[in-house]
């Protein structure tokens, strides 16, 4: 008789699953499962026609913007409030550069060089000064306000420059809006740049453990000044695309876009603690609040009944992400 052998074990049930952690994929599943909710509810209305999409993409162009440079800042550790008034300011001296016909150059410089000078003041307070972030750009976001409304007395600048308004805003290459193809690009640069360089690997180091990314030779103190640098321009740029997509500037322009931007951020799997981050999960994060906020406005729900329902979707999705809530 033929001796019996062992069987070879039969493998478990979703075994090459074993290793797949669904949290770490939070915004994507979130993401999901709100676009086919508001497709089925609001298909006969519109939600699914490419111009709504589109509308979409280009409401959530600023907010991805200045998410990708606020990945950058998180991921070391630290947090910049001051991104949505950096945005209004940037927004009236790039329209006040090309009305006193400085033309796109001098706008672009304008708008760009606000963001980068607060950006620089930021990042100098955090570092030699040592005032943590968080009250350095919580009084920045102030001053920095103030001095927008003070500039033109609260009144909005026009831009009536067509090449100006086109390319930072208002603009269509075919049927591709000019703020989507702002948006690739600078994702691209953004994932490169955190993935694929050394300075990305000493931003996560930095915010996964400065004293030993310190005594392993990372410039800590550096690597927190140029991403705060970062975020200004970032800032400086969306302000500039406000300006081109509404044809003026404005001091109101990124009014409460310091906590979509920050929620976007971590609702995309950067950590609140640092020394983990994601770009193409910021993106995602901030596409999602778009559609979310698109959606409640076409069920027809006052703003009191919108702020409630997304305020309750993000504390759901954060509260669901691992890396959202801890390292």
């Amino acid at each position: 008789m033929p001796s019996k052998g062992i069987e070879p074990a039969k493998p478990a049930p979703f075994a090459g699953l074993k290793g797949f952690e669904w949290r770490n994929y939070i915004v994507y599943i979130a993401f999901i499962g709100v676009l086919i909710y508001f497709s089925v509810t609001l298909y006969s209305d519109g939600f699914m026609t490419t111009g709504n999409l589109l509308n979409i993409v280009r409401q959530t162009a600023t907010i991805s913007l200045m998410g990708l440079a606020m990945t950058f800042v998180i991921s070391t550790g630290e947090i910049d409030l001051s991104v949505g008034s950096i945005a209004a300011l940037s927004s009236l001296t790039g329209a006040l550069a090309v009305s006193h016909g400085f033309g796109v150059i001098g706008g672009l410089i304008a708008g760009l060089g606000t963001g980068v000078l607060v950006g620089l003041v930021n990042g100098m307070l955090v570092t030699k000064a040592a005032i943590p972030s968080f009250l350095v750009t919580l009084g920045t976001m102030g001053a920095v306000k103030g001095l927008a409304m003070w500039v033109t007395d609260t009144a909005p600048v026009p831009i009536v420059n067509d090449t100006f308004n086109f390319i930072f805003g208002s603009g269509d290459i075919g049927p591709i809006p000019v703020l989507l193809i702002w948006t690739l690009v600078f994702t691209v640069i953004a994932h490169v740049l955190l993935r694929k360089t050394s300075f990305g690997r000493q931003t996560l180091a930095t915010g996964g453990n400065e004293t030993a990314a310190r005594f392993s030779g990372v410039k800590t103190m550096r690597i927190k000044l140029l991403v705060f640098l970062g975020t200004g321009l970032m800032a400086g740029l969306a302000g500039l695309l406000y300006a081109g997509r509404m044809n003026a500037g404005r001091f109101s322009f990124g009014e409460g876009d310091e906590l979509s931007v920050i929620a976007a951020v971590i609702l995309g799997g950067t950590s609140l603690f640092g020394g983990v981050g994601t770009i193409i999960g910021t993106v995602v994060g901030a596409i999602m609040i778009g559609t979310i906020n698109n959606g409640l406005i076409i069920m027809g729900l006052d703003v009191s009944q919108q702020m409630m329902i997304k305020g309750l979707i993000i504390i759901l999705a954060v509260m669901f992400g691992k890396k959202a809530i801890k390292k």
